[in-house]
């Protein structure tokens, strides 16, 4: 996905809104809810039987290995687990239990919509697979549309140039009927939440007959530089990088309060962590890398949530999950390991109290479970043992998970 430009910083201002009262979760305070934006467009040979754009980007081969025995991925820090399949129900329960121990309250699903083009029915497959762990987990979740797909379908001749809105309004209706009436669905003054990467396509008014035909209108929120033109309700932030330049601490420190303002003057806003943007494009071939914004050993991770949490927003959206090609993800890393996600258990820890029990320890279990499960695929005896596991973990049951655990190690 294209990241935000900050050509518009300058003139951000704030513009009405809905309120910012996230509706009540359950497992969550009034006060914040904890998002993250996730990716679930991988695919792996062994899964699939090839490997996916995003792990080559049509230059990396995943099949080459190092001298460590790591394969070539289009990351600069591949993931802890290794290269996985978002269809594979065993690193997306792997995923959702991680972040039920880190204390993350829900999952934004980056989503292209249910048509058969370029990958987005995979894309959509994995998501519906990922909807049914997040709700096991009781967790919540909601949607960020990419309406550029409408762009790829009309250039890649799947769509007619005058059937793009009744497209969108079919799409629209379908996460109506299958996903906005899930009681997992994220709510934002009683209505479903629904973000826009962009837009990039649509504006206001296609957006207004795009949204006529629903019965419950969904709280629209876009990126901060197109929610006005996009006729949105609201904004959710982005790590703001631009003209392949490094974005300094000062620079998306600025950006974040400037639209935090805009929330204190009644906008309903979407606040946003990240732990730094360092894209892989260049090295790809692809094209010119966006921009750099430096972690700073964790640094960058902590200050956003430290503003996040002092905004008056009630929904954070960290950004990324697993955005391996930008370089955006909280998940473990091979060379960063558990480091962000113990630093957002430890803000949890702060935010919910006594009641909050998970240890960075405990993060340790799913991706031995992941391991385990891996290593003995075939075995009917070892699965059983697995979901054994994986029942005590989703149960939050951690003391009797690890001792399962310790017990098939031997």
């Amino acid at each position: 996905m294209n990241p935000l430009s900050l050509t518009f910083l300058a003139s951000c201002l704030a513009l009405a809104g809905l309120g910012n009262k996230a509706y009540p979760q359950d497992g969550t305070t009034p006060g914040k809810t904890l998002l993250v934006h996730y990716m679930p467009w991988y695919a792996s040979k062994p899964v699939s039987g090839q490997w996916g754009w995003h792990w080559t980007m049509n230059h990396f081969n995943p099949d080459k290995m190092d001298a460590d025995g790591q394969r070539e991925l289009a990351t600069h820090d591949p993931p802890l687990i290794g290269p996985y399949d978002s269809g594979d129900p065993d690193a997306l329960e792997c995923h959702v239990l991680l972040m039920k121990l880190a204390g993350i309250d829900g999952v934004i699903i980056d989503w292209y919509g249910i048509r058969d083009f370029h990958d987005y029915a995979a894309i959509h497959r994995n998501s519906l697979k990922l909807v049914s762990q997040i709700q096991k987990a009781g967790l919540r979740f909601a949607v960020c549309y990419e309406d550029r797909s409408i762009s790829e379908m009309l250039n890649g001749g799947a769509l007619k140039k005058d059937q793009d809105i009744q497209h969108a309004r079919e799409t629209l209706q379908w996460l109506e009927k299958n996903w906005f009436t899930n009681d997992a669905y994220l709510k934002i003054d009683e209505r479903p939440a629904l973000l826009v990467f962009g837009p990039l396509h649509f504006k206001k008014t296609h957006w207004n007959r795009i949204l006529s035909g629903l019965s419950s209108r969904p709280m629209l929120h876009a990126l901060p530089h197109l929610s006005r033109s996009s006729g949105a309700d609201g904004a959710f932030g982005w790590p703001p990088v631009h003209g392949g330049k490094k974005i300094a601490p000062a620079t998306w420190q600025k950006y974040l309060r400037d639209l935090y303002d805009r929330g204190n003057k009644g906008e309903s806003i979407i606040a946003t962590a990240f732990p730094g943007f360092h894209d892989i494009y260049r090295e790809a071939g692809l094209h010119d890398s966006y921009g750099y914004l430096d972690p700073q050993g964790g640094k960058t991770l902590r200050k956003t949530l430290d503003l996040a949490w002092k905004s008056s927003s009630k929904l954070v959206q960290a950004a990324t999950w697993n955005d391996f090609g930008e370089g955006t993800m909280v998940e473990p890393t091979r060379s960063l390991g558990y480091q962000y996600l113990e630093t957002i258990q430890a803000r949890m820890k702060q935010h919910h109290g006594k009641k909050f029990t998970f240890k960075p320890e405990d993060l340790r279990l799913p991706v031995r479970l992941y391991q385990l499960r891996r290593k003995a695929a075939g075995d009917k005896n070892a699965k059983e043992h697995l979901d054994r596991v994986s029942s005590l973990l989703f149960a939050s049951r951690l003391e009797a998970a690890g001792a399962l655990l310790k017990h098939r190690d031997k």
